[in-house]
């Protein structure tokens, strides 16, 4: 997915009502820019943190920047989480993601009054972004608790139920993760709907992805802990 405009860099001050973010531009211009995320964003937003934002010229939106990424210590991180769909759109059509092909349909209604991310030929595959890390090359999810979230594991579980194959997939938005863990201290009651997911035949895996000021891709699968 490549950015529509080029991005301007600046540095963060502060986050507030969820979906704005206090920017100081490398000029010095102070801007508030859309924060395109309802979680925690734990680690992801602290103050002096440089930062990437997608600048806009349409008179209808009533924000000019829109923060995209942020830089870590180690690497880069994607804040927007209407990202990891179109990253995982363009590889599931790209047929880049092994075992997910066939012909792909997004947004297709299915469960109680849910739309599955995609069908990949008769697969049902839901997306989930991750951009916490709290140890050293370990994504984690959930960064807050998300009802929504377990509602989908069940929901994909009654697919499985009815004999249909069901996939959730985790778009790791870092460069600098290795491999992908169960945050259940933020969220148990996710954590037992995932297991209980998993017992029930549904399947999990996750992809890290390429992250430039350009452009954000699938890059590599990554290894799930379940303990």
């Amino acid at each position: 997915m490549e950015f529509s405009r080029p991005l301007v860099t600046g540095r963060f001050l502060r986050r507030y009502k969820r979906f704005l973010a206090d920017i100081e531009l490398e000029c010095g211009t102070e801007v508030t820019a859309h924060c395109a995320n309802p979680g925690s964003m734990l680690s992801l937003n602290t103050p002096g943190q440089r930062v990437w934002l997608e600048p806009n010229d349409d008179p209808k939106r009533k924000l000019r920047y829109s923060w995209k990424l942020v830089e870590t210590a180690r690497g880069m991180a994607g804040i927007d989480t209407s990202v990891p769909n179109k990253v995982v759109g363009e590889a599931l059509r790209a047929g880049r993601i092994p075992g997910l092909d066939g012909p792909i349909r997004a947004e297709v209604p299915y469960g109680t009054n849910s739309r599955v991310d995609f069908l990949a030929g008769e697969t049902f595959v839901e997306v989930k972004n991750v951009h916490l890390m709290r140890q050293n090359g370990l994504a984690e999810f959930p960064d807050c608790v998300t009802e929504r979230g377990a509602k989908h594991l069940r929901e994909l579980a009654a697919q499985v139920a009815q004999g249909r194959r069901a996939v959730m997939l985790y778009c790791i938005q870092r460069t600098d993760c290795s491999r992908m863990a169960l945050a259940g201290d933020l969220d148990p009651g996710y954590r037992a709907a995932y297991l209980a997911a998993r017992a029930a035949g549904v399947e999990a895996i996750a992809w890290a992805c390429r992250i430039t000021t350009a452009e954000i891709s699938l890059d590599r699968p990554i290894p799930i802990g379940e303990d």
